[in-house]
């Protein structure tokens, strides 16, 4: 069992320090590197679903939050208010609200919907200090966040459309999900007044999962205080489960900012709100990772993908043009040198790089490589360059697989 409070410590992907504080973890080149690529597949993934990409400020007005619901229902977890120029302004919870304010920014038509809008930005919990631990409880977020403005007879395809997109997510970074949640209302007073609005949001979200044949359990009192949504759990080593992505629909923020659009009719609708987390947050996505993975993280996604091994120094000036064209092709490279040790005790340093790739005399005399790849295979010399474009194109492809034909 991997803990990856330990784990991402020792590989050099996070640390804390008491000056920045807890619950506010800083991030490592190696641990930046692992980030910005899942960021930018995630990015890339929501550009050819047709999602816009927007930047909103970390900062509200009070005010926003007390129109949204978050200040009624949701206060005791955000940070308090800082006295602005005689305003009181929040560090945001959420993004949603920051998200209805655009979309209202200018008249909508129906012709525009479904809107997706989506945002890696920044949000903030107030977390006690006994709940927080490594990536998965932080006080500063990096969320995965979305959320599409559509008319009612959308909103179903535009929800089964969230969760085929977190199933391809969770393949490419070889996730496998526990289970899926449908997360109810309970008791109590942390949830909006609308009967009918939670009913209706209730029976879509079942009929998406019903339709999509996916197992799942309804749990109440998970659910967001404006409605109930689907939750997707990863269990870590110890069978510890938790939330990773969600889609949820909402009929109450549309309403509390008063969204609308110009229908067909020429007469002004309201709009429905599906929020949606394809990886969630990055820091519990990550965290996740290296438990999943331990350390040995899908070759896109490997800090490091492929460390050049000279036999001698006298191979070293080859095995610098070798990374240099890995650079330059995209891949993450290293060299690992004689002054590291026998090679035997490189390669063993390197067990967490995906490609291994040894230059002797006879490889560097031919323009070859020696390839060792992390699952223990080990490829006969063969041309540079048809080696590193078989890599390339694994790691273009998001493949999990170190040698698959991604050429067919």
């Amino acid at each position: 069992m991997h803990d990856h409070r330990r784990l991402g410590r020792e590989l050099g992907l996070f640390d804390t320090d008491p000056l920045i504080g807890a619950g506010l973890p800083y991030w490592l080149p190696d641990g930046a590197a692992l980030r910005h690529t899942l960021e930018e597949y995630i990015r890339a993934a929501e550009r050819r679903a047709g999602y816009q990409h927007v930047y909103s400020p970390v900062l509200g007005k009070r005010e926003l939050y007390e129109i949204s619901g978050h200040w009624e229902h949701y206060s005791d977890d955000m940070f308090p208010p800082m006295e602005l120029g005689g305003e009181q302004v929040v560090l945001r919870p959420s993004l949603c609200p920051h998200h209805a304010v655009i979309y209202r920014s200018r008249s909508r038509s129906y012709r525009e919907l479904p809107l997706r809008m989506a945002e890696l930005g920044g949000m903030y919990r107030s977390e006690l200090s006994g709940v927080l631990g490594g990536l998965t409880r932080v006080r500063a977020i990096q969320l995965n966040d979305a959320h599409i403005f559509c008319t009612l007879d959308q909103v179903a395809e535009e929800a089964r459309a969230a969760l085929e997109m977190i199933r391809r997510a969770y393949q490419a970074l070889g996730i496998t999900p526990a289970r899926h949640r449908l997360s109810l209302p309970g008791p109590g007073g942390k949830y909006v007044a609308a009967p009918e609005k939670w009913r209706r949001s209730t029976a879509l979200l079942t009929d998406v999962l019903d339709r999509s044949g996916l197992p799942y359990e309804a749990a109440e009192g998970e659910a967001a205080f404006y409605g109930p949504k689907i939750d997707v759990q990863v269990a870590d080593g110890a069978g510890r489960e938790s939330t990773l992505s969600t889609v949820q629909i909402d009929f109450h923020q549309p309403e509390r900012f008063d969204l609308r659009y110009i229908g067909a009719d020429g007469a002004g609708h309201r709009p429905v709100m599906v929020h949606r987390s394809i990886i969630g947050s990055v820091e519990r996505a990550v965290a996740h990772l290296v438990e999943q993975h331990g350390g040995a993280f899908p070759a896109w996604l490997s800090p490091t993908q492929l460390v050049v091994l000279p036999v001698s120094d006298t191979e070293r000036p080859d095995a610098a043009a070798l990374a240099r064209r890995c650079t330059g092709l995209g891949l993450r490279a290293r060299i690992a040198g004689p002054d590291r040790g026998s090679l035997g005790a490189r390669v063993r340093e390197a067990r967490l790089v995906p490609y291994q790739a040894v230059i002797g005399a006879r490889e560097a005399a031919d323009g070859h490589v020696a390839l060792r790849l992390r699952d223990g295979r080990r490829l006969a010399p063969q041309p540079a360059g048809d080696a590193l474009t078989r890599i390339s194109a694994l790691v273009e492809a998001h493949s999990t697989d170190l040698w698959a034909d991604v050429t067919s």
